[in-house]
């Protein structure tokens, strides 16, 4: 493995990292809409599989109501792992080619999303309707660009969560996720043993960058650093999607 090719991985993975420890998400947004600027979208998945499944873990089982959450939120962690398997070769398929416009057109939505503070609230009578649409519309995205925020993450926020539920909330989306994707990138064959090196290094500092954000979060505007995240997302993803 080249180690200029490690520099930028550590590079790409400690704003990410930080990014994830100061509002609870964005580690594998930034890191797949920056890696894919490096190599193909089903390899940077790949690489993500695990600082994406070792921090949402983390994020997942740090509350008092994983249970109660679990059992509500079922039906959409259902319908992610069925929407990913079901768009399994969207990545590595003939049109892999497609799935950085895919990424760049999520960044995009997810940054304008994030900009307009939009806000909805779901009535808790169409919530057994919704939440497994909502998990198979983002499973189907997740499987396509390896980004799984949309819509996944405007509905938990529309479900009325509690904030430290909505953090907790989030990390069992993105590990449902997170190890769906997996499943259908090792049936792919996209895992390689060159790629072990780079993934580790990518988790030390993805740890590293979450670290740092925490202590970072208890300094900086949670308004003003979401601002400059969401205008990055923008900018990057409408690259993404027009180069070609």
């Amino acid at each position: 493995m080249d180690l200029i090719l490690l520099l930028w991985i550590a590079l790409i993975f400690l704003p990410a990292g930080l990014v994830k420890g100061v509002i609870g998400l964005g580690l594998p947004t930034i890191g797949m809409g920056l890696l894919a600027l490096l190599m193909s979208p089903a390899e940077a998945a790949a690489m993500l599989a695990l600082p994406s499944l070792v921090t949402n873990v983390w994020q997942m089982l740090a509350g008092k109501r994983l249970g109660a959450i679990t059992r509500r939120l079922w039906p959409m962690m259902l319908g992610v792992c069925l929407g990913t398997w079901a768009g399994a070769g969207l990545m590595t398929g003939v049109s892999a080619h497609y799935a950085e416009i895919g990424l760049g057109v999520a960044l995009i939505l997810y940054a304008i999303v994030g900009l307009t503070a939009f806000r909805f609230s779901v009535r808790a009578n169409l919530e057994p309707i919704l939440s497994p649409i909502i998990g198979a519309i983002t499973g189907v995205i997740t499987a396509a660009t390896g980004v799984f925020v949309i819509p996944a993450v405007p509905y938990l926020q529309g479900i009325g969560l509690e904030k430290d539920e909505l953090v907790q909330a989030l990390g069992l989306s993105f590990t449902v996720s997170t190890l769906a994707l997996a499943a259908s990138l090792a049936a792919g064959g996209v895992f390689a043993p060159k790629m072990i090196v780079p993934t580790l290094v990518a988790l030390g500092v993805s740890l590293l960058g979450m670290w740092l954000g925490q202590a970072v979060r208890e300094r900086l505007s949670p308004t003003t650093f979401r601002c400059c995240f969401f205008v990055g997302l923008l900018l990057l993803g409408a690259w993404l999607a027009i180069r070609f």
